[in-house]
């Protein structure tokens, strides 16, 4: 017996919406999985633009901020 155009379109969306579960199951499974292995990671400074750098460099960027903000006050 041949299957209808309903049928082969019922079988199709479940196969379909089956293979996206699972992905999508299989995805959360993963982020957790790869958060809780970062989480166990000890925070290492990074040197370069976005981390580290000198006390002098430092209250520099600290000292054009405040600037910075003192003249938008008076705006």
């Amino acid at each position: 017996m041949t299957p209808t155009l309903l049928q082969q379109g019922l079988t199709l969306m479940l196969i379909g919406m089956g293979t996206v579960f699972v992905f999508l199951t299989v995805l959360v499974i993963a982020m957790f999985l790869m958060a809780r292995i970062v989480a166990r990671m000890p925070a290492k400074a990074v040197p370069g633009p976005l981390g580290g750098g000198s006390d002098e460099e430092v209250a520099a960027i600290a000292a054009a901020i405040r600037m910075h903000r003192q003249q938008q006050r008076t705006k």
